[in-house]
């Protein structure tokens, strides 16, 4: 099974350990790890994966694999700049996004018109005509999110 982790680019200490932890705990699952393949969210969710010896896939926004963060195991070289964000997404059987900016909504929001389960954790949430809209799963731990991206993949 193929994760998506999702984030900024730039993450707080937190998040980056959160990251790391839910790395970790896809790994574990014996899942794949599909992120964008950069720093901040994306290189903390890659480093935990392979500390359990998991496999991390890289999408990257541009055209050279160097570009990569150092715990990618498979760089994907895309030429097409955030437009890349759709393949992490469309590419996973769940998505957990870990805080996030707007690149991270935009895939959450790919996500979702796609019906591929988004689990959350410190991230945004929706509103629809002024009502909260519940389609990001909350999760408060790694373990929580890797365990409800599993039960509520797409098939």
């Amino acid at each position: 099974m193929v994760i998506a982790v999702i984030g900024g680019s730039a993450c707080s200490r937190e998040e980056g350990e959160m990251a790391e932890a839910v790395g970790r705990e896809i790994a574990r699952r014996d899942a794949v790890l599909i992120c964008g393949g950069l720093t901040g969210v994306m290189e903390a969710a890659c480093r935990g994966a392979r500390a359990e010896g998991g496999l991390t896939i890289g999408i990257l926004p541009g055209a050279d694999g160097r570009e990569a963060n150092p715990y990618v195991d498979i760089p994907v070289v895309s030429g097409v700049g955030y437009a890349r964000n759709l393949a992490v997404v469309k590419s996973a059987r769940a998505v957990i996004a870990v805080g996030g900016s707007y690149g991270t909504l935009s895939e959450i929001a790919y996500a979702l018109a796609d019906g591929i389960p988004v689990i959350g954790i410190n991230t945004w949430s929706l509103r629809r005509d002024g009502k909260e809209v519940n389609e990001i799963i909350q999760a408060d731990s790694a373990e929580d999110a890797v365990g409800k991206a599993i039960s509520l993949k797409r098939r």
